[in-house]
């Protein structure tokens, strides 16, 4: 069972939706990031106007009003107390200077006053504001999820008195929050870029695809595929054109392969029907049955070529048989018979007269060279394999692939007592690869040789055509020349 992500349509959506989740997460801690900032420069800009005009009420009203003053201006963020001297006992950091440009700026421009600045950042694990009440502590607390991280700005503005006006403030940016919205937002986002956009556009590129490949199975199992509409991307509809120009090309390849083949088997009998009427004349009776043997073993491959031609495989539409009532049949129509092992049964889909000639082939060489037959099958994932088994010498290894070869035989005598024409592996297999399955021999370790035939269950569950191969259409041209 493929996996979800293996396919071309479920590894893009992975990445369109990954890609979507890393930009709404830069996003959001951009936003957040830049709402800190702006919190708590906003808190900065507040404190230092707050203390700029303190200093100014404080240089304005009689002294004895400074304490009432400084209770006024005091608050749970921000403190104010007078001193003689300065809490920030050197020059503002850079850090501070837009604080002091704007403390500067409330006190009318005084260049020559003296006002210091420090900012620093304080650790985390802070305990609440001093100046806070035990109530308004839990609540920051609370609010701050635990977790307190501040900048503390201590400001001191020198008076026109000499004296100093101190002011300590702590304020802390917002935690990182991912508020529902954001999360809604970025659900509704990708629900309507896969949807409405990317569905869409991955249906045309995959769609086309899967149309390609299944046209290709098919096509190699020898039916007949109509071409493929061009539709699609570009990248896709040249791939879909490539295929349809190759699968043009190997079908007029084939056949006039197949046609050139059938027309000298045909082209060939006549001469050769000739020369059996002139052996016949022959007084010599050891001569004319020498002539008639050797014309005769001709014509026979002369049929067995035509055959090799056509593949075996009539323009038959395909079946679904029951593989062990169709064995068993073939069991019946044969002369000699064979064993049959079948204890379950299963289904293929095949033409059904193309496979028994494969099947009678392969039964009758192992019937031939090793004293008889025993079949059986099996289902594996993705396969059904049928084996063909015998008690013979077997073969030597390095002929096993030989023995498929066109007129290869390994009895060399090339008697007809002996052996057939060396075409019989050749036409089973030429059939079986039809059907987009394949043959192999091995030699027994108890001894004999086992011949298994592989059909794909691909195969089985394609729908009915009309096969008309390529092989099949040139003989069938062939077959009518006059």
């Amino acid at each position: 069972m493929p996996r979800p992500f293996d396919s071309l349509r479920g590894q893009l959506v992975l990445l369109i939706v990954a890609a979507l989740a890393a930009a709404q997460t830069i996003s959001l801690w951009l936003f957040v990031d830049e709402r800190g900032l702006a919190v708590r420069a906003a808190l900065g800009f507040e404190a230092a106007g707050r203390a700029a005009n303190v200093a100014l009420l404080l240089e304005e009203a009689p002294e004895s009003l400074h304490q009432a003053i400084l209770r006024a201006a005091n608050s749970p963020l921000v403190r104010f107390e007078l001193a003689d001297n300065p809490d920030v006992d050197h020059a503002s950091h850079a850090d501070g200077g837009a604080v002091e440009a704007r403390v500067r700026g409330l006190l009318g421009g005084a260049e020559h006053r003296e006002i210091r600045v420090e900012l620093h950042e304080v650790e985390h694990g802070i305990p609440p504001m001093p100046h806070l009440v035990p109530e308004m502590a839990e609540m920051h607390l609370a609010m701050m999820k635990g977790e307190l991280s501040a900048i503390e700005m201590q400001l001191s503005i020198a008076l026109a008195d000499g004296q100093w006006l101190n002011v300590g403030t702590r304020f802390e940016p917002p935690p990182l929050q991912w508020p529902w919205i954001s999360i809604v937002s970025f659900g509704i986002t990708a629900a309507i870029i896969l949807v409405a956009a990317c569905w869409f556009l991955l249906t045309r590129l995959t769609g086309p695809l899967l149309r390609v490949s299944h046209a290709a199975d098919r096509f190699g199992r020898g039916e007949t595929v109509d071409p493929l509409p061009l539709i699609g991307p570009s990248e896709v509809r040249g791939l879909t054109q490539t295929f349809n120009r190759m699968q043009e090309r190997l079908t007029r390849f084939v056949a006039d392969r197949t046609k050139l083949l059938a027309a000298l088997g045909h082209d060939l009998r006549s001469p050769l029907t000739a020369m059996r009427v002139r052996a016949e004349m022959v007084e010599e009776d050891e001569t004319r049955e020498s002539l008639v043997a050797s014309i005769e073993e001709m014509q026979e491959m002369v049929g067995s070529t035509l055959d090799f031609a056509r593949g075996m495989a009539s323009a038959e539409p395909s079946e679904t048989v029951e593989l062990r009532s169709y064995l068993e049949q073939l069991q019946a129509d044969m002369i000699n018979g064979f064993e049959l092992d079948a204890a379950d049964d299963a289904q293929a889909r095949l033409r059904p007269q193309a496979m028994r000639r494969a099947l009678r082939n392969i039964i009758e060489n192992a019937q031939r060279y090793g004293g008889g037959a025993r079949v059986s099958f099996r289902t594996d994932p993705g396969h059904v394999r049928i084996l063909i088994s015998d008690t013979g010498p077997g073969i030597p290894e390095s002929e096993l692939q030989q023995v498929f070869e066109p007129f290869f035989r390994l009895e060399k005598s090339r008697s007809r007592e002996t052996g057939g024409t060396g075409l019989g592996l050749s036409i089973a297999r030429t059939i079986i690869r039809a059907h987009g399955g394949d043959v192999a021999l091995s030699n027994r370790a108890e001894g004999g040789l086992l011949a298994t035939v592989t059909l794909p269950l691909e195969a089985a569950n394609t729908p009915s055509r009309e096969p008309s191969t390529a092989p099949e259409r040139g003989a069938a041209l062939a077959q009518n020349r006059p």
